[in-house]
């Protein structure tokens, strides 16, 4: 029960599943108010006679869209500003839009006397090109919208890139390292103004990027923050205009860098390495800031648990939700994005390859690099196998993009250039009745199943 006062109408915006989402939901009920999710089969808005009503009918939104790695986040955030204009939202669509864009919150930060890594971003080429030097022998390239780690390269002075991968804007930043070996940085759960924790993430071997959903490990660092960063991560979160977010550092030798801040940080990372989770304090800030109360000593009791059971509030579909699978064919028209271009090309779907694979010529053409490691392939009909060189691509499937470590194989006496393996094809149900390339007669072309030995 909430401590007193009236029980609050939380609606908790989430078109997805997420360990979020489901953890959010069950607070807000353990906290004694009232969870509505938000999705496909319960949201609607009826304009009649001059006068807005809201399919469930809330008093507040906690906004948990995921808009980085949608092809048009533009139409999320249009959903987002229509509660905006009626009840109070958490994560404001305006302050959101600025956290997804990373130079766009870089360009904040830094007007705002807050040190971020040096970067330019230029629309064109020579200009993009031109500007290379300023960053020593290696930069950061990146996607200036991308989420997980993706879009995210390390170049080295003569590579050239262009200002866009894919259909997203691309820009040059300057690496910050300190320390030899792992490459580390750190990440501070901020919610209001209060700090939740604090957790150190290494990066994977054979990587430098440390996000936890490439397999970085983590350390609880809650209790060691200097009373600097304690500052900066809570003064970004207000620059930016985010009420809970998970502001990434990073130290170089002159001190210490903002690199993002993220409003729709993961709490399992957060959970494995400080034993809290996020979920409680967001369902707090949430319902204060519609009026009501909470009992705060049992927000820190549920804080001990992450509960992603599946909440109560969740919908009942009639029909398929257009986000749980999205159906892709046989064949399947994709785009693929390295660091010096993008080609569309057809693909072949194999949900018994392990990996993505393209060809060494389209490599070439996109840029895909660099090699971040060698594995060996066996195939499923002979008992030899082969090295392979491995390197990060973003691959666009069906308005979504995905960036994954594909092999690079001569492929120029196959049919498609690029092979589609289960690191994509897990998040699309296969047709393979259905083909783009017109022939309705599916043709097994023998290939590798890759897997590491």
């Amino acid at each position: 029960m909430p401590a007193d006062g009236p029980s609050v109408r939380v609606g908790v915006l989430s078109l997805h599943n997420s360990k979020e989402t489901k953890a959010i939901c069950n607070a807000i009920e353990d906290l004694g108010h009232e969870p509505e999710w938000l999705r496909h089969e319960n949201t609607a808005v009826d304009i009649n006679g001059g006068t807005v009503t809201l399919e469930p009918d809330i008093d507040i939104v906690a906004n948990r869209l995921l808009l980085s790695n949608t092809e048009q986040p533009s139409e999320a955030l249009g959903l987002a500003n229509i509660y905006d204009s009626l009840v109070p939202v958490l994560n404001r669509p305006c302050a959101v839009m600025t956290a997804i864009h990373k130079f766009s919150t870089a360009t904040r930060l830094a007007d705002a006397g807050i040190a971020v890594p040096d970067a330019l971003l230029a629309l064109d080429t020579d200009r993009l090109n031109n500007g290379r030097t300023d960053f020593g022998d290696e930069a950061v390239y990146k996607t200036a919208i991308g989420t997980h780690g993706g879009g995210t390269w390390k170049v080295g002075a003569d590579e050239i890139v262009n200002p866009r991968v894919g259909e997203r804007q691309a820009f040059l930043q300057k690496l910050i390292e300190r320390d030899e070996g792992r490459h580390r940085d750190l990440r501070v759960y901020v919610v209001g103004d209060r700090i939740i924790g604090a957790m150190n993430r290494y990066a994977p071997e054979n990587d430098w990027r440390t996000n936890v959903a490439l397999g970085g490990d983590v350390e609880d660092m809650t209790d060691e923050l200097p009373d600097g960063v304690v500052d900066i991560a809570r003064r970004a979160t207000q620059v930016i205009g985010l009420d809970y977010a998970g502001v990434d550092l990073i130290e170089g030798n002159d001190g210490w860098y903002v690199l993002e801040v993220n409003p729709t940080a993961g709490f399992k990372g957060l959970y494995k390495a400080t034993g809290r989770s996020a979920a409680p304090y967001i369902a707090q800030a949430a319902i204060e800031a519609a009026g009501g109360e909470v009992n705060r000593e049992r927000v820190n009791e549920l804080s001990a648990t992450l509960d992603d059971s599946v909440p109560s509030c969740k919908p009942v579909s009639t029909t398929p939700d257009p986000t749980e699978t999205i159906v892709i064919g046989y064949t399947e028209d994709v785009l693929v994005s390295g660091t010096s271009g993008s080609e569309t090309v057809v693909a072949k779907s194999d949900t018994g390859a392990t990996r993505t694979s393209i060809d060494t010529k389209l490599a070439a053409q996109i840029g895909a690099g660099p090699i971040k490691s060698m594995t060996r392939v066996k195939s499923g009909s002979r008992k030899s196998s082969k090295s392979r060189p491995v390197v990060d691509v973003v691959v666009g499937v069906g308005g979504n993009r995905h960036t994954v470590t594909a092999s690079i194989e001569d492929r120029s006496h196959m049919d498609y250039p690029v092979l589609l393996g289960r690191d994509i094809l897990k998040h699309y149900q296969v047709d393979v009745r259905r083909r783009v390339d017109g022939d309705d007669e599916v043709e097994m072309e023998e290939e590798e199943e890759e897997r590491l030995e």
